[in-house]
This record gives C-alpha cells, structure tokens and sequence, in this order.
C-alpha cells in the first residue's frame, strides 16, 4: 500500500528568503559589502579551481578569524533570527499541513540547500522541517569550526531527493541509499513530490520531480524572472510563480491543487493495489 505522504522540498535562498542568507548578518558583522565578500569567494575558486561551496565556507571561517573571533554554531544560528523571508512564508506550513490532512494526507516539508544549515535551522521556520539538508560545519572540542561537515552543491543535491524517497534519511547511511528497493517500498513516491526553487542551480531536482511523476516550480522575482524564463522554455519546471506564499497567491493555489491531485491518486492507487476488482492503474 502507497504511503499517504506528500512531500514538499525547498531551497532556501531566494527561495523561501529574500537574498544568500549570509547577507543578511554575516557578512555586514565582518565590516565587508555583500559583493567584496562574494567577489574573493569567486576569485578565490577561479585560481584554484575550488569548489564553490567548499569556498564560501572556507572564507566564512577565515574572515570571522581575520577579525579575530571564531565562527561556533551558537553564533550562525543567531544569524538565522535576521533572515528575511517573503510574504506568507512563516504560516505557510501550517497552513499547507492543515490542507493536507482535509484530504487525508500527510505533508511533510524538507529543505535541500547549499546554503548554512546552522543558519537555516535559527530562522524563524527552522522548526517546520522534517530534514534540513544543507552545507554544515564541523566543529573541534571548543566549538570552533575547522572543517566543512557537510558541502552540498547544486550536482548532489540529488541524492537527497533519493534519500526522501527510500525513507532513508540519515546522512551517514550510505548502504541504505544505494540499496535496491522496490517501488512499492519506497516511503514517497516521486509522484508525491514537489520541488520548489528559484535558480539554474535547481535545475537537476527540478529536473527528477518532474521526470519522475512530480511537480516542479520556480519561484521568482521582478528580478529574477529572466532566469526563470529560462526554465520554463527548456521545460524544466511545471509552473512558475511569484515568491508570494500568502495564502490565495498564485503559488498557494497551485501548491493546493497539486496536493489535491496527489490526494486523489494516491487513493487511487491505494485502491488498486487492496482491491481485487480494480484494475491496477
């Protein structure tokens, strides 16, 4: 029997908050512009050819000591409290939950980011989260942070589009998410899922939901509608709305009927694998 889960993915920057989330705090704490501070991260990758998230969060140890301080957990969670969001966002999982469970399914929320997750969990929606996967720290016995825990760029965000999947959601469990499952197993289908992004660095979960029965959505800007353009003429996406999250914007609506759709096959589906009578569809 299908699982009555659907399950919603976010990235977070530009996404669920107005601009990088560093921008907000971080980056105006080390006495640098927000440009100053991305310039010497790309600079920094284009003469040694690093990886993009691996420098940023080089840099983000290296300029909090240049000013003599250590970057700790307790100090980027803070940082979270200053994230803006766009509008509708701090009620928006309660709201989407509660429209779930009116059609009998479960919602589930999860945050796929290459941004901070230390951040990311002390906003002010950190709590919503069933996952919060996200570029981490790893921290020495003073709290200090040394080393990236965790990098998560635009290419592997993927796998954990997998790990949602197959119910395995423990970072450190490799052999379950390579594992051979069977589709009936597997705790959410792709075809319960939605993505929702607003870049090119979205684009290979867009991608996945949408080939693999989901629905994909930009979310975007005045700004920032050149780009999603782009996915909608490389069909990349299902819909694109504008990053309003209030309840009867666009993006509620489609979210909604989404959840509905899914509603109504998930039961569908439910029916045909308990009853003998009904063709499986």
């Amino acid at each position: 029997m299908k699982n009555k889960i659907i399950a919603i993915m976010y990235d977070f920057d530009k996404t669920l908050c107005t601009k990088d989330m560093q921008e907000y705090t971080f980056i105006p704490n080390l006495g640098m512009d927000t440009s100053e501070f991305w310039n010497n991260a790309n600079q920094l990758r284009e003469n040694d050819k690093m990886d993009q998230v691996l420098t940023y969060m080089y840099l983000m140890v290296k300029k909090t000591e240049d000013i003599g301080h250590h970057l700790t957990r307790d100090y980027l969670n803070k940082m979270g409290e200053s994230v803006e969001l766009f509008p509708g966002v701090i009620n928006w999982f309660q709201r989407i939950n509660e429209y779930g469970q009116k059609l009998g399914v479960k919602v589930e929320h999860y945050i796929i980011s290459s941004g901070v997750k230390e951040i990311i969990e002390g906003s002010k929606i950190g709590k919503y989260f069933k996952e919060i996967y996200a570029s981490e720290f790893y921290y020495d016995e003073k709290g200090h942070a040394v080393w990236p825990k965790t990098a998560i760029n635009y290419t592997n965000k993927t796998q954990f589009l997998m790990r949602i999947n197959k119910g395995v959601l423990d970072m450190a469990d490799d052999y379950g998410i390579n594992k051979k499952m069977d589709d009936k197993d597997r705790r959410i289908a792709f075809s319960n899922m939605i993505y929702i992004g607003d870049g090119l660095t979205d684009v290979p979960c867009m991608k996945l939901t949408k080939d693999g029965g989901g629905v994909s959505i930009a979310v975007y800007t005045d700004k920032s509608f050149k780009t999603t353009k782009t996915l909608i003429d490389d069909e990349r996406i299902n819909y694109a709305a504008l990053a309003d999250y209030s309840e009867g914007s666009k993006l509620d609506m489609i979210v909604k009927k989404t959840i509905e759709a899914m509603a109504i096959n998930t039961e569908l589906n439910n029916l045909s694998y308990s009853d003998d009578k009904i063709v499986k569809m």
